[in-house]
């Protein structure tokens, strides 16, 4: 319904709809870069149940669309500019079947590996969603045994219980199957997080660890240095750094990864989430990417998937969401308190709204994890009490 509405809206302004049809958003993001398109519109939950879909729309470049034009259209959307002139006649744009631009794709993701993975088992939850061809696709042709779940979408299953979001789904099947590695995305593929062959997850955090680990072996890794944001794990920093590379921390957000990484020259960037950037190949966070650099950084150490995290260490973490409908008001009450609770505890403590979702997220690091369970309850009665006195007033 939305592809159809975006398309009729499109064409009636006198654009032309090129149609990807289920597709990942590194794709359309790729697509738009290398074919000339003047913008790229993505519709997906990303990491969220259907009923959340929205809309992506990137530029020229496939990155996220500007702030200032962004601005615009809110504006538009909000009733504050005039109606956009329709087109008529034979100025009505048309729609195309572009399902060889998704090819292309695939087709580059295929380019990326210098080796071959025969012989390895691999798993993949494609977290019923954008993936669920293109991911089995990619592996198949270069030569691993693919073992996939989340591969059976049907519009409202996306992210329910599978893919990046519920891992314990993937652990199970490289467990039962003895796989070698396996890999799972979200619901539009820009995301990925990886499991060894225990079973065991290696978060975002690890992947970057070991992604600048392999590239600085490569010599690829640019003033090694990386590119992390404020939700990734103290140890990643102090890991990295006994490598000799640097992290360039940023807020939290894809967005603020670009735009730190281009700012400072970095070649690699990403989130404890797994949305990881890699400049040489794309100008947005891709899932499968990630898989790819990972595997490829596997089959040349030859050594198993937990032995690509050796050296790696992080501090207890917890992280809570709490549901609420006005995150931004309630913040800005309780921002004394969080600095209370902060230095009583001694640990660091991040407390912010969704970019995504009505709740707000609360993120404790320490070296006591039983610190970082109290700092986490305490701030959760913060909000509570002062939900309670906003309503009240």
């Amino acid at each position: 319904m939305l592809e159809d509405a975006l398309c009729a809206g499109l064409t009636a302004s006198g654009a032309d709809a090129y149609i990807l049809h289920v597709t990942t958003t590194p794709s359309v993001s790729y697509i738009t870069r290398c074919d000339g398109f003047d913008c790229g519109i993505m519709i997906s939950a990303s990491h969220n149940p259907y009923c959340d879909n929205g809309i992506k729309i990137m530029n020229s470049q496939g990155e996220k669309l500007e702030d200032s034009v962004i601005d615009v259209i809110e504006e538009y959307l909000d009733g504050k500019l005039k109606d956009i002139p329709l087109a008529s006649g034979v100025n009505i744009g048309r729609t195309v079947d572009y399902i060889s631009g998704r090819n292309r794709y695939i087709g580059h993701l295929i380019a990326l590996s210098t080796c071959s993975y025969k012989g390895l088992r691999v798993g993949l939850d494609a977290a019923n969603g954008s993936a669920f061809m293109i991911a089995k696709s990619v592996f198949d042709a270069l030569g691993a045994k693919t073992f996939v779940i989340g591969d059976s979408p049907n519009g409202v299953n996306v992210n329910d219980g599978v893919g990046s979001t519920h891992i314990e789904k993937l652990s199970e099947l490289v467990k039962s199957d003895s796989l070698d590695i396996g890999f799972a995305f979200d619901g539009d593929a820009d995301r990925c997080i990886c499991v060894d062959e225990r079973g065991e997850i290696i978060t975002g955090d690890e992947e970057l660890f070991i992604l600048a680990d392999y590239l600085k072996s490569r010599g690829e890794l640019a003033g090694s240095k990386i590119v992390c944001t404020v939700m990734s794990n103290g140890g990643l920093i102090e890991s990295l750094s006994a490598k000799g590379i640097s992290c360039s921390v940023c807020e939290v957000g894809d967005k603020n990864v670009c735009d730190e990484m281009s700012k400072s020259g970095c070649v690699l960037g990403g989130e404890r989430s797994g949305h990881v950037v890699f400049s040489k190949y794309e100008t947005t966070g891709d899932g499968l990417v990630t898989a790819i650099m990972i595997m490829e950084a596997l089959v040349e150490k030859k050594c198993r998937a937990s032995e690509l995290i050796k050296g790696y260490k992080s501090y207890p973490q917890v992280l809570v969401n709490v549901p609420v409908g006005n995150k931004r008001e309630i913040l800005s009450a309780i921002e004394d308190e969080i600095n209370t609770v902060r230095n009583s505890l001694g640990v660091r403590l991040l407390v912010r709204p969704s970019g995504t979702e009505e709740v707000i997220r609360i993120l404790a690091e320490s070296e006591s994890y039983e610190n970082c369970v109290c700092a986490c309850g305490r701030i959760r009665e913060v909000i509570d009490g002062a939900r309670g006195r906003i309503c009240a007033e």
